[in-house]
C-alpha cells in the first residue's frame, strides 16, 4: 500500500505534469488574441509558475492595468468581475528568478518588487521594445519566459496607442477603450466595455521543447549588475514602491499592499 507520501507526490504529478510540458499558449484579449511559446526548458521554475496560474483560470478576465508606451504592457494582477473594483487575483508563492535571456521586444517576463530579485508571482509584462540595457541587469535581472509570435504584436502594438488614463495607484497608467477625457471628469462608470481584458489564456500546444526552433537573445549584462539594494519603503520610481494602493474603485477603496512595477 501507498504511503500519504507518495500518494501525495503522485497527485502532484498528475495535476501539474500538463502545465510542464505545455509550452505555446494563446492570450484571448478584447482585441484580438495572440501566442506566446513558453521557454519551459530555459526557464523552468518561472513557465511552471505561470502555467500554475492559467491551468487554475486565475487569468480569466485579467485586466491589462498599467502601459507605459513603447515600453511595456503588464496584467496579471487583477481581474474584473462585472463591478467597478477590480479584484486582486490570488498570488501563489513567489517564484526562484532565472535572468537567463534578455528582455528584448516581444519577450514576455515576470514583474516584481523592488529590491527583492525573487519576488514574482503573478503579474507580467510584454517588451514593447528592446528593454534590455535596463530590465536585464535591474533587481537582479527580470526574468524572461517566452516570446510572443507571428503577428501578435500587432494586437500589443494596438494596446499601446490607446488613451491612459491616471487613477490610484497601481492604476497611474491603465489603457481605456472607447473612453475619454471628458468619461473621466463626469466620474463615468468603467466597465468591460471600456477595459482591456485578457478573457482567458489557454494551453494550444501541450508537446514538450516546442521552443527548441526559437533562439533567444541571452541576458549577457546580468553579471555586469550591481547588488541588489534591500528594499525599502521609500523606494520611488524604479522597480517597485511601498504605498497607498487601490482595488480600483475608480480610486476610492484602497488598501495597504507593496507595488509590483517594472522600472520605466
Amino acid at each position: 500500500m501507498l504511503n500519504k507520501t507518495c500518494l501525495a507526490i503522485a497527485a502532484a504529478m498528475a495535476l501539474f505534469s500538463p502545465a510542464v510540458n505545455a509550452t505555446i499558449v494563446q492570450f484571448q484579449t478584447v482585441l484580438g488574441p495572440f501566442e506566446v511559446n513558453l521557454y519551459d526548458q530555459g526557464t523552468p521554475a518561472t513557465v511552471a509558475n505561470f502555467l500554475a496560474y492559467v491551468n487554475a483560470g486565475a487569468y480569466d478576465n485579467v485586466v491589462v492595468h498599467r502601459v507605459v508606451g513603447g515600453f511595456v504592457v503588464q496584467g496579471g494582477g487583477f481581474s474584473y468581475e462585472g463591478t467597478e473594483a477590480l479584484a486582486d487575483v490570488l498570488r501563489n508563492a513567489p517564484v526562484v528568478n532565472e535572468p537567463k535571456f534578455s528582455n528584448v521586444r516581444g519577450t514576455i517576463a515576470m514583474a516584481k518588487l523592488s529590491g527583492d530579485a525573487n519576488s514574482a508571482t503573478n503579474q507580467w509584462f510584454i517588451n514593447l521594445s528592446n528593454n534590455s540595457a535596463n530590465l536585464d541587469i535591474q533587481n537582479g535581472g527580470f526574468t524572461v519566459f517566452g516570446q510572443v509570435t507571428g503577428s501578435g504584436m500587432d494586437v500589443l502594438d494596438d494596446i499601446n496607442v490607446l488613451p491612459r488614463f491616471a487613477f490610484a495607484s497601481p492604476f497611474e497608467a491603465i489603457p481605456l477603450r472607447d473612453y475619454t477625457a471628458q468619461n473621466a471628469t463626469d466620474d463615468l462608470e468603467i466597465t468591460d466595455r471600456h477595459l482591456v481584458l485578457v478573457t482567458a489564456i489557454v494551453i494550444l500546444d501541450g508537446a514538450a521543447y516546442t521552443a527548441a526552433g526559437l533562439s533567444p537573445a541571452a541576458n549577457t549584462l546580468i553579471n555586469q549588475a550591481p547588488a541588489t539594494p534591500p528594499a525599502t519603503s521609500s523606494d520611488s520610481g524604479g522597480g517597485g514602491v511601498t504605498g497607498l494602493e487601490s482595488l480600483l474603485l475608480l480610486g476610492l477603496l484602497s488598501i495597504h499592499r507593496r507595488r509590483r512595477r517594472v522600472p520605466e
